[in-house]
């Protein structure tokens, strides 16, 4: 869910290669550029600290993501300028670290996402950096973003692991039978599930409880389309839609759900959203056929990150069966 920065400090930072840490990862796609040095990780060169690879400058982030737990964590973002433009390059070279004082125990690369689909909702990006890290316990980290080719624009954000986990389902979790309500239960009536301009009746036929008692694979995201306060739930539906129809053809489900009661905000969030002890809004869970979570998506996405996600973790031959 994308918000403004609350507690960032943005910053340039002039970068050469010999600053650089050793290792370079990415959120999943291969891409012909990559964070320059070699491979591996740890540490950076010299003792550098993240403040040494800064300086001062008002480029900021706008984070997509903020439910982070120890361990792996999908972390989205725009990278803005003074004048609030978004500066997109199509990478990013991140670095992690405990403290601005502190030497970075990790870099990955963070790869520049299109979102939502021609002719669908409009949202308020185009696209956004997605990358994955691994935060090991409890505190607050410091993550610094530099777009390849802009160097040496860069920013800085806080990514926080609370000492107690929010409740949002996490990987690993078992998936909650909530009686999602269906095309059946409404007797036909899409007004009823969907705020969507054009909701397609596939993503309403079957519920998160039938899913799950029949073993099936699953996609389910949480969203509103025509109340969302991130603006991004139209387009993540969009997309969901279209990934299904890409699919169509294999045996993952895909279930959208509202999230108010009798889908008016003034009633506040309904059931399932309560069950399943969500903050915010749009998420996005991917669910195997033993009714385990392989993976958790807060905020936007792009077809592509969502479908290479479902054909790694829920249809590869080494996904749970």
């Amino acid at each position: 869910m994308l918000r403004p920065a609350v507690g960032l400090v943005a910053l340039s930072c002039t970068l050469s290669a010999g600053l650089l840490l050793a290792g370079c990862g990415s959120s999943g796609r291969s891409s012909a550029q990559s964070c320059p040095g070699t491979a591996g990780s740890l540490p950076a060169p010299a003792g550098k600290t993240l403040q040494d690879l800064a300086g001062s400058s008002p480029i900021g982030v706008v984070p997509g993501t903020s439910d982070y737990v120890p361990g792996r964590n999908r972390v989205s973002f725009l990278i803005v300028d003074q004048q609030s433009r978004t500066i997109a390059t199509p990478v990013a070279c991140v670095w992690v670290a405990t403290g601005l004082k502190a030497t970075p125990f990790a870099r990955t690369l963070a790869q520049l996402e299109p979102v939502g689909v021609p002719g669908g909702s409009r949202g308020p990006m185009t696209s956004i950096y997605v990358t994955n890290v691994d935060l090991p316990k409890p505190g607050k980290y410091w993550l610094l973003a530099v777009p390849t080719g802009k160097e040496p624009l860069g920013a800085l954000a806080n990514l926080v692991v609370p000492p107690t986990p929010s409740g949002v389902p996490r990987i690993g979790d078992h998936a909650i039978a909530s009686h999602t309500p269906t095309l059946a239960s409404t007797d036909g009536k899409l007004s009823l599930l969907s705020t969507a301009t054009h909701p397609d009746p596939r993503l309403y036929r079957i519920s998160v409880a039938q899913a799950l008692a029949t073993h099936v694979p699953f996609v389910v995201a949480f969203a509103t389309p025509k109340f969302c306060t991130s603006r991004v739930c139209g387009p993540v539906v969009d997309m969901l839609d279209a990934v299904s129809k890409r699919l169509r053809n294999t045996p993952v489900r895909f279930i959208h759900v509202e999230i108010y009661e009798r889908n008016d905000p003034a009633l506040g969030f309904n059931a399932w959203v309560k069950q399943w002890k969500l903050p915010t809004e749009p998420w996005t869970f991917l669910v195997d056929r033993r009714g385990v979570i392989r993976d958790r998506l807060e905020g936007a996405f792009s077809t592509d990150e969502l479908e290479r996600d479902i054909r790694t973790t829920l249809l590869a031959s080494g996904a749970p069966s």
